[in-house]
């Protein structure tokens, strides 16, 4: 069967992010186009009675269709009002269905359902690159040049052009300007080619530190960089060149978000706002397709979510415009940007009563429930916990950074813990989690409380005893091999050859009896590679692994981690598994992501995702040569 091949991700950077500090919060969600329907309400029935033009009633036979990670596939599987209608054999679906249903044989096709990302951070960078010049495919400084070029044309004088990094985000390890032809960033020299009339920066993405940025001669002078300019300030390092001059190169603490430094905080206030507010809603149409190319139907927004960032979905959402489920969780007390500021008491008590009121989990397309409390940071920037010390980007020692104190913390624990509010925890060291598993049993033992319905966020760094403890307390784990793969060897550089010994500990999750669900965070924008890292636990750029009695998960155990666990962890019924009566979110592929050639995983190709029984991807499937399908008498 010849498959067409899926597209690549492009420019949508799955990444931690946060609002865009207090100038440019608000995501708003005008505009929206209005074409797409509203599903029905969830009524639990095992399929409904309602029939639209957009949902089909559709057979699809002699496909594997994975009903059960561990067992044989069905053949085929009926859908038909937004609903699964029958799995099982060709001649056991076949015989149930009248005339009028039609029939599409997808040999050498694998049916699996819906994806769920559980840490996508969708909306965030969907509007973040929004403004942005889309370098992240260019090969050398003349493809740079011409794309500004194209802006810059644009673009009224004066005004900025912001561009991508150059490479694969967000750590641009596999490519990166590095890997260009010239070998490195283009200079003010270089960038002056494109436009002499505005101001040029290509930008640096969180969470690598140290990183570099590059801006053209009109940016240098905006922010008042020349000669005379110290050749450090603070922790950015200016690049000049023989005779004193400033080249456009900057190093150091020059990322966008993560970063705290005081002379970038004042750089960042001479140039634009990161986000385009009004470029939001048609950004995040673009990421949901983009996701929905990747066989994703369902996600968990459930870290730096401001009220007004789940308000533009709740707006998307009025206007039909969602492709994904989506289950939004706000945030206690942002802190990613140098403008989010800390609360007072009297806010952060204010945040946790407007969470409990907004809470809302029977929408079959978007649901709000808990509240999330990220208390220290990542490491790159040296803000993750460890109490023993370790180097931060600039070879000092620290033990890190606090952003959510002890006091707010113990604010939101008792608040949830009274109000039955969904408490969940972003904690990435295990001092972090020695922190928090005190304060929950002190909260539980205080209530008279058993256990939680808690979650942990992305720990990625966990004993043992820590993940059987999280599990005797009732919280479920989301995870990340996105650590792995980006961070594991500055990690094992900047605290030692012990931190790897704690990183992702997937094994020690499944055998404590964690519900243990995937997301991709910071890349790589590959659901199936995270499948093929939760295996292989390959590290980046070093190509070591740390994979270990600790960390190592089955095929199985890994392919459930983006399907079913993902609903469960949500309490989501309906989705995450291919049974009758449940909502037809399906993804169609061109091989078994369970049986097939482990190094071949990465290059699963997508040829159709339905959500709610409405085709939102499609490759052409239905016009193979090798697709027989069948049509009489049937409508779609």
């Amino acid at each position: 069967m010849p498959f067409t091949k899926r597209k690549s991700c492009g420019p949508i950077f799955k990444a931690r992010a946060s609002t865009n500090a207090r100038r440019a919060r608000r995501l708003s969600a005008t505009a929206l186009d209005s074409n797409d329907r509203n599903p029905g309400t969830n009524q639990g029935a095992r399929m409904t009675t309602e029939t639209t033009i957009d949902q089909p009633n559709i057979i699809y036979t002699d496909a594997e269709v994975i009903v059960d990670s561990r067992g044989t596939p069905a053949e085929a599987i009926w859908i038909r009002d937004g609903r699964i209608v029958a799995v099982g054999s060709n001649e056991e679906v076949l015989s149930i269905a009248g005339p009028d249903v039609e029939r599409q044989s997808v040999p050498g096709a694998t049916i699996i359902p819906g994806l769920i990302d559980t840490h996508p951070h969708l909306l965030h960078f969907s509007a973040f690159i929004a403004p942005l010049v889309d370098l992240t495919e260019v090969r050398d400084h003349d493809e740079i040049v011409e794309l500004i070029q194209r802006k810059a044309a644009a673009t009224p004088k004066g005004e900025w052009v912001r561009t991508t990094p150059i490479g694969e985000p967000h750590y641009f390890q596999r490519r990166s300007f590095r890997h260009l032809t010239e070998g490195e960033l283009p200079d003010r020299h270089v960038l002056d080619r494109a436009t002499t009339d505005h101001p040029v920066i290509i930008q640096a993405f969180a969470p690598v530190l140290p990183n570099a940025i590059a801006l053209n001669s009109a940016a240098l002078s905006v922010l008042g960089i020349d000669a005379s300019t110290e050749d450090r300030v603070s922790d950015v390092w200016i690049e000049k060149d023989a005779a004193g001059n400033p080249t456009g190169i900057l190093r150091g603490a020059v990322t966008n978000y993560y970063n705290s430094d005081p002379f970038f905080a004042e750089l960042s206030k001479l140039m634009p706002p990161l986000i385009q507010p009004e470029l939001a809603p048609a950004a995040l149409a673009k990421a949901m397709a983009v996701y929905n190319g990747l066989g994703i139907t369902t996600i968990y927004e459930g870290h730096a979510m401001d009220f007004d960032h789940i308000e533009a979905y709740q707006m998307m959402h009025a206007h039909g415009a969602l492709s994904l489920r989506v289950h939004a969780v706000p945030e206690l007390e942002p802190a990613a940007l140098p403008g989010d500021l800390p609360k007072t008491d009297a806010e952060i008590d204010a945040t946790l009563e407007r969470a409990l009121a907004m809470r809302s989990v029977q929408d079959d397309w978007l649901r709000i429930d808990g509240i999330t409390s990220a208390t220290f940071g990542p490491c790159f920037n040296g803000n993750i916990a460890w109490n023993e010390g370790y180097l931060d980007p600039w070879g000092n020692v620290t033990t890190g950074k606090r952003v959510v104190s002890v006091e707010h913390n113990r604010r939101a624990f008792e608040f949830c813990a009274e109000n039955d509010l969904r408490l969940n925890l972003c904690a990435c060291s295990p001092d972090e989690h020695d922190e928090h598993i005190a304060m929950t049993e002190e909260v539980l033992a205080k209530h008279r409380l058993e256990r939680t319905n808690w979650i942990i966020q992305h720990g990625y760094m966990v004993r043992e005893d820590q993940a059987k403890k999280y599990a005797e307390l009732g919280f479920s784990m989301t995870i990340s091999t996105s650590f792995t793969f980006g961070k594991a060897d500055m990690l094992a550089e900047r605290i030692g050859p012990k931190a790897l010994e704690v990183l992702n500990p997937l094994r020690h999750f499944l055998d404590a009896g964690l519900e243990v669900a995937g997301g991709m965070d910071w890349g790589p924008c590959n659901p199936f590679e995270h499948m093929q890292l939760a295996v292989t636990h390959r590290m980046y750029p070093s190509g070591r692994t740390n994979a270990g009695p600790a960390q190592v998960a089955t095929r199985q155990e890994a392919y459930e981690m983006w399907t079913q666990n993902g609903a469960k962890l949500m309490g989501w019924e309906g989705i995450g598994a291919l049974i009758p009566g449940n909502h037809a979110d399906l993804a169609i592929l061109d091989r078994n992501p369970i049986t097939c050639d482990i190094d071949a995983l990465p290059e699963t190709r997508v040829l159709m995702t339905y959500v709610g029984g409405r085709v939102v991807h499609d490759t052409g499937l239905g016009t193979e040569p090798d697709v027989q399908s069948e049509r009489t008498g049937a409508k779609r």
